[in-house]
């Protein structure tokens, strides 16, 4: 029985203004969530509708946010073809796209292998749910341990070169297009959840705001999680499946230990935006006129 790991593993000078400016008080909740219902992926959604902090909102059909594709139905590819990608940009590393296989697309649309280090979270939990050994298995995940990978992994957001060239390119490409741009990892949480936050953060929409788009893939991934987590134990790879709950989940720690990160080694996001992901004022203006109305 081969186990589907897909749960496992985001003028100028006024535009930099917004990214520092205090948290809103008013309308900070989730305005237009725009789920695109999908047979074959559970966590892809639309991140139009937010308000900004000077009243305008994030334009819908520009970024669309996903998990990975390669289950799609034919009906679920008509869906997309609906909304005229630009492009699909894949965070994947080779060795999950080896192992899930590769996405299913539109014809037409062009697909972008832009692999984001997963750190060998990936490959490492595969090995371990296959070993079906329960006691290594409770060593290597258990006692706060598996908090600790997805502890390592946000840090390398912040830490790693090619991540980093990875979401500005992303962001540049998000600035610099007419037409929507469909993202995605695994499972469409960690590194695209990171870069959501960022986009979002970057565009003017507030930080509380920002976090809750984060954290709703707890709700669209929690079916498709608790089926795994049966899976395993059903065929006899985990005892203790639960074991899995902190790979699965997107927490308020986790992001905050990329922000913290982020923040201790460049400030605050607007250096991060310009010194970290090499993104001009121009185009943080130019995203921004992009993806708000």
């Amino acid at each position: 029985m081969k186990i589907s790991l897909i749960s496992l593993l985001a003028a100028p000078l006024t535009a930099l203004a917004l990214l520092s400016a205090p948290t809103a008080t008013a309308d900070e909740e989730v305005t237009t969530l725009a789920k695109i219902e999908l047979q074959g992926a559970v966590n892809v959604r639309d991140i139009g509708g937010y308000r900004t902090y000077d009243g305008a909102r994030v334009k819908s059909k520009k970024a669309i946010r996903a998990d990975s594709l390669e289950k799609l139905t034919d009906s679920d590819i008509q869906v997309l073809a609906g909304y005229n990608l630009k492009q699909v940009t894949d965070f994947r590393t080779q060795g999950e796209i080896q192992f899930s296989g590769p996405d299913k697309l539109p014809s037409g649309v062009p697909l972008v292998a832009r692999p984001i280090d997963d750190t060998g979270m990936f490959v490492t939990m595969l090995q371990l749910i296959q070993s079906r050994d329960p006691v290594k298995q409770e060593a290597a995940l258990g006692g706060g341990k598996a908090e600790q990978i997805m502890a390592g992994m946000y840090k390398s957001f912040i830490n790693s070169d090619t991540s980093r060239a990875a979401f500005g390119q992303t962001i540049r490409d998000l600035a610099n297009t007419d037409r929507p741009t469909l993202y995605h990892c695994t499972a469409g949480k960690d590194r695209t959840g990171w870069l959501t936050y960022v986009l979002l953060r970057a565009v003017g929409v507030p930080e509380r705001t920002a976090r809750q788009d984060y954290l709703l893939s707890n709700q669209y991934r929690a079916a498709a999680d608790a089926k795994l987590r049966e899976q395993v134990k059903q065929a006899g790879y985990m005892q203790n499946p639960d074991l899995l709950i902190p790979l699965q989940e997107v927490r308020d720690a986790y992001l905050d230990t990329a922000v913290r990160e982020m923040e201790t080694k460049y400030g605050d996001l607007g250096k991060f935006l310009t010194q970290g992901l090499g993104l001009d004022p121009g185009t943080i203006l130019k995203l921004r006129r992009n993806l708000v109305s």
